[in-house]
């Protein structure tokens, strides 16, 4: 299940292919008022126990993404990884998950944009064929950006613009007349095996894709005249999230400070390696460090809002990262499920501010938090640990260890090396 300009990464491997500009679409806009809305679906898990309960959990799950939405009234539906068990699902028809996964969406007639998780690749599931079956409906901004086995397949950026700006879907890759007000990136950390093989995919953001960041960063900046503000996503947490959640203030995760529900160990990026050994691979646990240089890349881009000291490099400036709300009723853990919401508005993003909370199958809103200068030490109300299952929980016909995805609502930290981010990598550089 469950991540502006010079990076600090010096020597990463070339890009096989960069693409200058998301395909042909209607341009993201904020609205009159000047709000941009996001809200976060991650960890969907369509497809489990499907000799079981699980279509009944799929339809639950529609059902809360149905409410989040008719709740928040979003511009933007962000699907954060873990859309499909590719691992416990086995039939033909696996990529019709796809169509039930995006139906409320589409009834309600808003744009989406997906990461892929590492239960997104198996045998019997492709990433190449999600994002195909993707494309077959209008409504899907998902791109693929970088090419090569290695990179993964979502890796991109989506720019926002005002709503009185004149950008149309043939200028957007245009020159400086035509300057978004948010930039949005989505970056594969890829896991599970490759496509009709059962070999093991890494879960990491490969340098390929860290090496497009840096340059395509760097040519927008360029071409804009200044940092546009970002917000990016991905699915599998980076290790600072472990190491946060260890040794964060005072040793842990302040309750106050950081609030959510801190109750799922992490493991992030390169949790663990592989060796080969007489022609076979053995998983060998520990950290491995290769996500380090994509650590590094968001860490010492210029213009981010100012945190802790990251220690990577001189001039890192630190990151606000939120850990997301497990959307769907597959996938291990019975936390209360959601989405968070992610409000961004063009005053307050001038200030290096935004908005995030969590909005709950209940209805009810928690987590509510401001990510500026001051947080890590602004006070809010301390989020109850809530659960919920259904007929058969979610354990039932799956494995109960932990994955390197979270499952619960983790806190959002504005700690540089990390804050939680996991399931949802809701990471704002400014």
């Amino acid at each position: 299940m469950l991540s502006d300009t010079l990076l600090l990464v010096a020597a990463l491997v070339s890009v096989t292919a960069v693409r200058a500009a998301p395909t042909a679409k209607p341009p993201l806009q904020f609205t009159a008022n000047g709000t941009f809305h996001i809200s976060v679906f991650n960890d969907i898990h369509f497809g489990e126990n499907a000799s079981g309960q699980g279509r009944l959990w799929d339809m639950k799950t529609s059902t809360i993404m149905a409410s989040v939405m008719d709740a928040e009234k979003p511009q933007l539906v962000v699907l954060n990884g873990d859309l499909i068990s590719g691992d416990q699902y086995q039939g033909a028809d696996i990529l019709d998950h796809i169509d039930r996964i995006v139906k409320p969406i589409v009834a309600r007639r808003l744009p989406w944009a997906s990461t892929y998780g590492n239960h997104d690749s198996n045998y019997n599931l492709s990433r190449d064929q999600m994002l195909q079956r993707e494309k077959t409906y209008n409504g899907s901004y998902t791109e693929r950006m970088v090419e090569g086995k290695n990179a993964g397949v979502t890796n991109y950026y989506l720019p926002v613009y005002a709503a009185d700006s004149d950008c149309d879907a043939s200028s957007q890759s245009g020159g400086s007349g035509c300057v978004p007000e948010l930039l949005m990136w989505f970056f594969d950390s890829r896991g599970g095996a490759y496509y009709r093989t059962h070999d093991r995919q890494p879960d990491w953001v490969d340098t390929t894709v860290v090496d497009w960041f840096t340059k395509t960063s760097a040519q927008l900046a360029t071409r804009y005249g200044r940092v546009v503000p970002s917000i990016a996503f991905v699915h599998i947490p980076i290790h600072a999230a472990a190491v946060l959640e260890k040794q964060g203030p005072g040793g842990r995760v302040d309750p106050r400070r950081h609030p959510g529900v801190d109750d799922d160990k992490i493991n992030g990026q390169s949790s663990h390696d592989w060796i080969a050994k007489n022609g076979t691979e053995k998983k060998v646990m520990g950290y491995g460090g290769h996500d380090v240089p994509f650590m590094k890349a968001l860490a010492a881009a210029r213009g981010l809002q100012k945190g802790l000291d990251v220690g990577f490099a001189d001039g890192a400036t630190g990151l606000h990262l939120c850990y997301g709300q497990h959307t769907g009723y597959g996938g291990y853990g019975n936390w209360i499920r959601g989405g968070r919401q992610i409000v961004v508005t063009r005053e307050k993003l001038r200030n290096g501010t935004l908005d995030t909370h969590t909005r709950l199958e209940t209805g009810e809103v928690v987590g509510a938090v401001t990510l500026n200068a001051t947080f890590n030490e602004d006070l809010y109300e301390e989020v109850p640990d809530t659960r919920t299952s259904m007929v058969g929980p979610p354990e039932q016909g799956k494995g109960k260890g932990v994955g390197n995805e979270a499952a619960g609502m983790r806190p959002a930290l504005g700690m540089s090396l990390t804050a939680a981010i996991s399931v949802l990598l809701c990471l704002c550089f400014y």
